[in-house]
Formats: C-alpha cells, sequence, structure tokens
C-alpha cells in the first residue's frame, strides 16, 4: 500500500505541474546533435546486443539504451540536448506508421471479416473504457486516463507476430484471426488518437475544460472523418498511379523522395488539423499500398524505418524518469491485468459465439491480450505533446511495455501447447 499511496502522491504533484515540453524545437548546433546521435548509436548498440544474447526483443533494448543516455538518468544526462532526440522521435513516427500503412491496401480492409471487425470494435472500446475507469481509480485525471486507456486498448501486431514466427504459428488459423483484428484494431486506434488529441488540444487552449464537450466532439469526429475520407476516397484515384509512373523510371531514389515527400506532406497537413501526424503518415503508407509498385516502396523505406523506428524507441525511454518508476509498477501491473483479462475475455467469448472452436478462440484471445509496444508508445508520445497529460504517461506505458513485451512469449508459448476437445468451424 505504501508504494500505491507513493504513486498517488506523485501522480498528484505530476498533475499540478507544468507538462513538460515534448514538442521538437531548433536544436544547438551540429556538433551537438552529432555527439547525441553517435552517442544514441553506440549505448543502443551495445543494449540490442544484450538483448540479443538474452533472446529478448529489440524494443526492450532501444528503450533501455534510451534510459541509459537520458537526461533522468543519473549522475548526468549523456545527451548533450534533450530535443535532438524529440525531434528523432517525430520522424520515427512518421516513418513507422508510414510502412505499417504500406501493409493495409485499400482492398485488404475491406477484405476483413465481419467477424474480425466485430471482435475488433468490441474489444478495443470495452477494452478503453474499462481501463478508463481502472485509471480515474488511480486518481489519473481526466485525459490522463483516456490516452492511458488508449495506449491500453492497443496490441502490439510487430511484437506478436514475431513471436508467433519463432513459435511456427504463423498459419495457424488463431494467427490469421489475429492479423485481421489487429488490421481494424489499427485503424480505430489511430482515428481515436486524433480525435482525442484534437480535443486535447482544444481543453489546453481553453476550448472546453477538463471533460469531453459535446461540440469539441462534433468537431474533432468530423475533421478526422472528413481528413481520412478525403484522402482514400479523393487521393487513391490519383497518388497511387503519380507512384507508378515514378516507379517505371527505376529511379530508386526518386521513388523514395517522392513518397518521403507525401508520407510528410500529409503529416504535415494533418498536424496543420489539430491531429497527429501518425494519422497522415499511415494514409500515405495506405495510398502507396494501392499502387503496383508497393512492395519497391516498402523495400526503400523499411532501412528508413529501422533507424528512425528505433531512434523514437530510444527517445520513450530517454524522457523516462526513471527515479519515479517504483512508484508506477505496481499501477502498471494493475493497467495490464485489467487490459489483458478485458480482451481475453471479450475475443474469447466473441469467437465462440461465431461457432469458432475453443482453441482458436482462446489463442487468438491472448495472442491480442499480451503485448504492448510501438502503437501505444506512440499514443504516451503524443498525448505528452499535446500538454493535457502529466510526465506520468511515459514511464506507466514504459513499464507496460517491457513488461508485456518480456512476457509475452510465454503467454504464447502457453497456447501453442492448448489441446482442448473441439471442433473445427468457420466465421
Amino acid at each position: 500500500m505504501t508504494i500505491f499511496h507513493g504513486f498517488q502522491d506523485v501522480i498528484a504533484q505530476l498533475s499540478n505541474s507544468t507538462p513538460v515540453d515534448t514538442a521538437p524545437q531548433l536544436i544547438g548546433s551540429s556538433s551537438f546533435i552529432v555527439q547525441d546521435f553517435a552517442i544514441i548509436m553506440i549505448v543502443a548498440a551495445a543494449m540490442l546486443a544484450i538483448t540479443y544474447k538474452l533472446k529478448q526483443p529489440m524494443i526492450i533494448g532501444y528503450i533501455l539504451a534510451g534510459m541509459v543516455i537520458g537526461p533522468y538518468t543519473p549522475p548526468f544526462s549523456l545527451i548533450r540536448n534533450v530535443e535532438t532526440v524529440n525531434v528523432f522521435a517525430e520522424l520515427g513516427i512518421i516513418m513507422l506508421l508510414f510502412v505499417v500503412g504500406t501493409e493495409f491496401p485499400i482492398a485488404k480492409l475491406r477484405s476483413v471479416g465481419r467477424t474480425s471487425m466485430i471482435v475488433a470494435v468490441s474489444e478495443t472500446i470495452g477494452t478503453l473504457v474499462i481501463s478508463f475507469f481502472v485509471a480515474q481509480a488511480l486518481q489519473l485525471s481526466f485525459f490522463d486516463s483516456i490516452f492511458l486507456a488508449l495506449a491500453m486498448s492497443i496490441t502490439s501486431t510487430v511484437v506478436t507476430v514475431r513471436i508467433l514466427e519463432e513459435l511456427n504459428m504463423i498459419r495457424a488459423e488463431s494467427t490469421t484471426l489475429l492479423l485481421a483484428i489487429s488490421i481494424v484494431e489499427d485503424i480505430i486506434a489511430i482515428a481515436a488518437l486524433g480525435v482525442i488529441q484534437s480535443i486535447a488540444e482544444q481543453s489546453v487552449s481553453g476550448i472546453g475544460g477538463d471533460e469531453l464537450p459535446i461540440l469539441p466532439i462534433a468537431i474533432s469526429v468530423s475533421i478526422v472523418a472528413g481528413f481520412i475520407g478525403i484522402i482514400l476516397v479523393l487521393g487513391s484515384r490519383f497518388i497511387p498511379g503519380i507512384i507508378d509512373r515514378v516507379g517505371k523510371t527505376y529511379d530508386y531514389a526518386l521513388l523514395l523522395i517522392s513518397i518521403l515527400g507525401l508520407a510528410f506532406g500529409l503529416s504535415f497537413i494533418a498536424n496543420s488539423l489539430g491531429l497527429s501526424v501518425a494519422t497522415g503518415a499511415f494514409l500515405a503508407g495506405v495510398l502507396v499500398a494501392e499502387s503496383k509498385s508497393a512492395h519497391i516502396a516498402r523495400v526503400v523505406t523499411v532501412p528508413l524505418r529501422d533507424v528512425f523506428a528505433a531512434l523514437f524507441f530510444i527517445s520513450i525511454g530517454a524522457l523516462m524518469e526513471i527515479s519515479l518508476i517504483p512508484f508506477f509498477i505496481v499501477p502498471a501491473i494493475i493497467l495490464i491485468v485489467t487490459s489483458f483479462a478485458s480482451k481475453l475475455l471479450i475475443i474469447t467469448a466473441i469467437l465462440l459465439k461465431s461457432r469458432y472452436d475453443t482453441v482458436t478462440s482462446v489463442r487468438t484471445g491472448l495472442g491480442m491480450a499480451s503485448a504492448k509496444g510501438e502503437l501505444s508508445l506512440v499514443v504516451a508520445k503524443v498525448g505528452q505533446e499535446t500538454g493535457a497529460v502529466s510526465s506520468a504517461i511515459f514511464p506507466i506505458v514504459g513499464v507496460v511495455t517491457i513488461i508485456t513485451t518480456f512476457m509475452t512469449p510465454y503467454v504464447l508459448r502457453f497456447g501453442s501447447g492448448l489441446r482442448f476437445s473441439s471442433k473445427s468451424s468457420s466465421s
């Protein structure tokens, strides 16, 4: 109980303090940037070597590297200017979500089964609502609770799929279901992030209070729906053709610059509308996925994604106040248990109702309930950038990410060993 009360005291202090401004600003001289970049890469390489030896996912190595070099790690910060990391992190969000979008052509989104859509919508909303009330019970502020609840409702597809590959379960029926559900979940999460960010920024600017008035909700939903609709309807008619013309030149440098221009251009437009840059980057990826050059586009952008995504995860670790982490362990575990139980029960129940066998239903539920990762961290980063949330969100989501990433292999291995008496079925 001492740790729990200590957590509430820390939350009260963070809620009453001015949120840390993590928006990219002008960042020192070029020599400092080179120095910081060199330190980041060297420490990250060392931590990745350790996590590789321990057979743990790379994301943990990146976060730990960030914690080592960060300004909150005693006795001193290894980097000269934390804004350097923030700039790289912003680029990381754009590249990460852009490449994720290239895996989701519109035809693929349309092909997602009815059952998968029902499951994704139900488990996302259910987990978000339950996690929100748990966060409120932990005495977090309204916007702390809503951003944290959204982060807890998102499954890390990257971590989960990599572990399923290692377990030779990638072709299992439960994995196919998991991927279909994840597609819908990612779309919901990105759209919800755009709405919540817009409302939070309006609240910070003085429009509304620390709650959700009807008008800001209507405006935000309209902006998100309009932006996504225009991009997918009009953009899909012209952009894929332009990408294909560029691809026919066989000039990969031209193709790379063109698709990066699209990614950063839509990210800028989304940001100008008060939405997350992640929304624009993801939609840019969807448009590229519609072109015949999508495969080549993924090949030329993946190395950039890997570099900047690494910098994003490192920035998450660097911005954690590690001295406060002990206060966040118990609340993090409470939120993990809440999210895990909510997703597992909702998904398993709906799939059983849809006549899937017990093994497939439980395995899918376990897969969707386990890992939190890239998108959850994006939500935490965007939330802090709005200025509407306290500094508590970063360490809480960071602790959740580390714990769930460690436990996911064991959970999925347990699922792979399930042998219920069951009948095969279809959706």
